[in-house]
């Protein structure tokens, strides 16, 4: 079947940027179903580096349609950076950019709302972006929310708009102490946006359907990963929606029966952002040696992510809930210089050993992981483009990767340029 779907398997920053625009090359429309402009995407080409929020990776590739599908929350200010930014790059988005007429706005009460709670001390801190991601998911849900197709209507918007910052006005004040601007000056910005949402809006779920009765082959990308999950991840550390594989079905419109294959994306260590459990976290020198290596910033923050070594467990959870068969393996480069590698395969707590992802944040947070110890091969596999080509010992390391995740590589990227990959499949 001609979709696929590729998706984060840890806590997100696998590197998917890279292994979507990569995949891009294969597909005729390339669509984003989930998250906002919390994430970034990566891409390194030509010499030159490219951060992506919202727009889909696939837009470098000429020819290729790009949709944003409705479950994605779409801030229009960072909507229009990102598009300032391409077009000064030469990226045309005419005719090849879509939003969906069902995708919920990212407003800046939600932005407001979601600093307040992360202030302070009187509410648990997640350690979100603050770009109001979660606030705008919570109106979703509530039935509170504003949608692109609202912006057709000037009369419509405003009425909408201003139900809620009544609402949001005195909630604002009472929790946080925060007062909003005049809605006459949130009225006029949003108006301001009105015309190129609309220019670039579609019913994008009719759209993806024809295509697939057209026979079109279609990427849908996620953001985030597995283990961000609003259901499966490190609950209540996590994003705001489905970031799993079955979230492009509900965040794009399309029939779970179409989905033809899930590619995982997977680091060859761990990483996570933000606060919450991290059982293989190192805080050590090991930790701060992977960071260096590995440049391990948020590409949307600047934020140093908490590094950590291979968690099998994590691999194995991220399989099952995904149905993933393949996975793409991103920087295997960084651990170039390390002596010896450890791999997590359980974690032990209260006498017993977890080879499964347990629910409670009371085991993940108080657990000690069951090390493998793996032999390092202490020399440069940057730009390394043929699997024969690695070291010995790193190709046994990642051969363990796989049988102890459970799914074969089907692409293995050894630096971030396009070319410093070693391709073993393909997407379809």
């Amino acid at each position: 079947m001609p979709i696929a779907v590729v998706v984060g398997m840890q806590w997100g920053d696998e590197g998917k940027g890279k292994i979507i625009d990569l995949f891009a090359e294969e597909a005729d429309i390339v669509a984003r179903y989930q998250g906002g402009h919390n994430a970034g995407h990566t891409i390194c080409f030509d010499g030159q580096e490219h951060v992506l929020h919202l727009i889909p990776s696939g837009i470098f590739h000429a020819g290729k349609l790009c949709i944003i599908g409705n479950g994605v929350v779409i801030d229009p200010r960072a909507l229009m950076e990102e598009m300032q930014m391409l077009g000064a790059a030469g990226i045309a988005l005419d005719g090849r950019l879509v939003l969906s007429d069902r995708a919920h706005i990212i407003l800046p009460y939600h932005g407001t709302s979601d600093k307040g709670r992360e202030s302070g001390d009187r509410f648990r801190r997640i350690g979100t972006t603050g770009r109001g991601i979660g606030p705008s998911y919570s109106d979703k849900i509530a039935r509170l929310g504003v949608r692109a197709a609202d912006y057709e209507d000037e009369d419509r918007l405003r009425e909408v708009l201003f139900a809620n910052y009544e609402e949001k006005k005195q909630i604002l004040k009472l929790l946080y102490g925060k007062d909003l601007p005049p809605f006459d000056a949130l009225l006029e910005e949003q108006l301001g946006y009105r015309e190129t949402i609309c220019r670039f809006m579609a019913d994008t779920g009719s759209l993806i359907r024809k295509e697939i009765a057209a026979g079109k082959k279609i990427l849908c990308e996620g953001a985030q990963g597995t283990m961000l999950d609003v259901d499966h991840g490190t609950y209540p550390f996590v994003t705001s929606s489905s970031s799993s594989a079955g979230g492009a079905c509900t965040g794009l419109g399309i029939p779970p029966s179409q989905v033809g294959r899930v590619v995982g994306v997977i680091k060859a260590y761990t990483t996570r952002v933000g606060e919450g459990p991290f059982p293989t976290e190192l805080k050590c020198g090991f930790g701060e040696q992977l960071r260096a290596e590995g440049h391990e910033f948020g590409a949307t923050t600047g934020r140093p992510r908490r590094c950590g070594w291979f968690d099998a467990v994590v691999a194995r959870y991220g399989n099952a809930i995904n149905g993933t068969r393949a996975l793409a393996l991103t920087k295997i480069d960084v651990l170039d210089k390390f002596e010896t590698l450890k791999v997590c395969t359980g974690y032990k707590h209260g006498g017993k050993v977890y080879e499964e992802m347990p629910a409670s944040l009371k085991v993940l947070e108080n657990c000690e992981p069951v090390y493998r110890e793996y032999p390092g091969w202490k020399e440069s596999t940057v730009g390394v483009d043929a699997y024969d080509k690695l070291p010995g010992n790193a190709r046994r390391y990642i051969e363990e990767l796989s049988r102890l995740s459970g799914a074969e590589f089907t692409l293995i990227s050894t630096g971030p340029e396009r070319g410093h990959t070693i391709r073993l499949s393909g997407l379809f």
